[in-house]
């Protein structure tokens, strides 16, 4: 049994140790980091799951950002503590969030990952959209909150500021 709920000030070092965990050092020379240099997280998208006993079990986070100058959601990092992946947590976190994300009336939200795991949330790839250097164009995509909001959308990601 898991509690997802929204991540707070207070959560911040133990989910910075979650990350340290589960990602490779350096992971903040990423180009995505950039985007997020200077801006804060979306307030009440950023979330975590913790278990019966209060234990952080995984976290996701999302930042504002433009594409070609339309407001957009960047997904990420998600992450799952090594010993609870597999139980859904990833997904029950992504799946929770983007439903606030649309009740918060956001119409889309892209991330930069693997296509197959997040194909089943309904992203595809982004054709068109540029994330800052080094990023391979085959692991950007997006998803659609709202019917057409990624129509016509291209260009740059850049910071929202």
């Amino acid at each position: 049994m898991y509690t997802i709920r929204s991540e707070t000030p207070e959560d911040w070092w133990e989910v910075e140790a979650l990350y340290d965990l589960c990602f490779a050092p350096g992971r903040e020379a990423l180009s995505s980091y950039r985007l997020r240099d200077g801006v804060d997280r979306v307030v009440g998208l950023s979330m975590l799951a913790r278990d019966s006993g209060g234990i952080l079990a995984g976290a996701i986070r999302y930042w504002p950002v433009r594409v070609g100058g339309a407001p957009t959601l960047l997904l990420g990092p998600v992450a799952v503590h090594p010993t609870r992946q597999g139980e859904g947590i990833g997904g029950g976190l992504i799946a929770e969030s983007l439903g606030k994300a649309r009740e918060f009336g956001w119409s889309r939200v892209m991330l930069v990952g693997d296509a197959p795991y997040y194909a089943r949330f309904g992203f595809t790839r982004l054709n068109g959209v540029e994330m800052p250097p080094p990023t391979n164009p085959d692991r950007v995509l997006g998803m659609e909150l709202e019917d057409g909001a990624w129509r016509g959308v291209t260009g740059e990601v850049t910071r929202a500021l």
